[in-house]
């Protein structure tokens, strides 16, 4: 399996996005469920956002967590010292497990940056028992992320090229209305149900908003670091006015918008 997700740092990614995944996590276990003694399994568990969640939530048996990423596993690795949380790299659209077994199987942020996902889906249920749930939320890059939106945006109106690469950003697998349930029914699950989470993204600067993008994190970053130097210079300026929006620089809030979606396996 391939991602469309750009890594360079653990450490870069949490400022990125891990620590809004680490918001966005307890509302998402809230509404996929879990239950005491369960094993669950983390799909794309990235630096542990989810991972980590989990023991809170409920006295679990067993967390299998995997990612694509060897830089995510190894920092994920790094960060346990739960016995009960077992971390190891595998591929989303072939998990390593034998069928049924897994009470839940969750993927946080994740299905979106698989170009495969409908491939990923039919593996979680593959391995989740009759009567277990998957679950999976990922973020509305369209409609629920105009932090992210503003950098876009921006970049279009000084680079042609950046029209195409918002296009790509804001269809990503499973972020249209409705894809992630159509998915779902398509790979057998029942008792459908999808919903929308929110969060609040707030940042204390733009230097705090904008260093991992500058930096190369993630697919805006990817995007930003291949700039020449002098539309780079001008994409830099002009999303910093938009940050301020015509005030001193300082903190800032942006809504985060993300589509939630569970379903059961049937009973044999």
């Amino acid at each position: 399996m391939t991602s469309s997700f750009n890594v360079q740092s653990a450490a870069g990614y949490e400022q990125l996005m891990g620590r809004w995944s680490r918001q966005l996590a307890p509302l998402f276990i809230d509404f996929a469920g879990i239950t005491d003694g369960e094993r669950a399994l983390d799909v794309g568990c990235g630096t542990g956002s989810l991972t980590f969640a989990l023991p809170h939530a409920a006295n679990l048996s067993e967390i299998v967590a995997i990612d694509f990423s060897p830089v995510f596993v190894e920092a994920a690795t790094r960060a346990n010292s739960d016995p009960r949380i077992r971390i190891q790299q595998a591929d989303a659209c072939a998990l390593p497990f034998a069928d049924a077994s897994f009470d839940r199987a969750l993927a946080l942020l994740v299905l979106h940056f698989v170009p495969e996902a409908g491939k990923a889906v039919a593996e979680m249920r593959r391995v989740t028992r009759p009567g277990g749930v998957v679950a999976a939320v990922v973020w509305d890059h369209l409609g629920g992320m105009p932090g992210m939106r503003m950098v876009l945006d921006t970049a279009a109106m000084l680079d042609e090229n950046a029209e195409q690469i918002r296009s790509r950003y804001c269809f990503q697998p499973m972020m249209r209305p409705g894809e992630m349930m159509q998915s779902f029914a398509a790979h057998g699950l029942e008792k459908i149900e999808q919903t929308s989470l929110m969060i609040r993204m707030d940042y204390q600067s733009f230097e705090d908003f904008w260093q991992p993008i500058a930096a190369g994190e993630g697919p805006l970053g990817k995007y930003v670091g291949g700039l020449d130097q002098a539309l780079r210079a001008k994409v830099d300026a002009t999303v910093k006015a938009a940050y301020e929006a015509g005030q001193p620089d300082g903190p800032r809030s942006f809504a985060a918008v993300a589509w939630a979606c569970r379903g059961t396996v049937p009973e044999a």
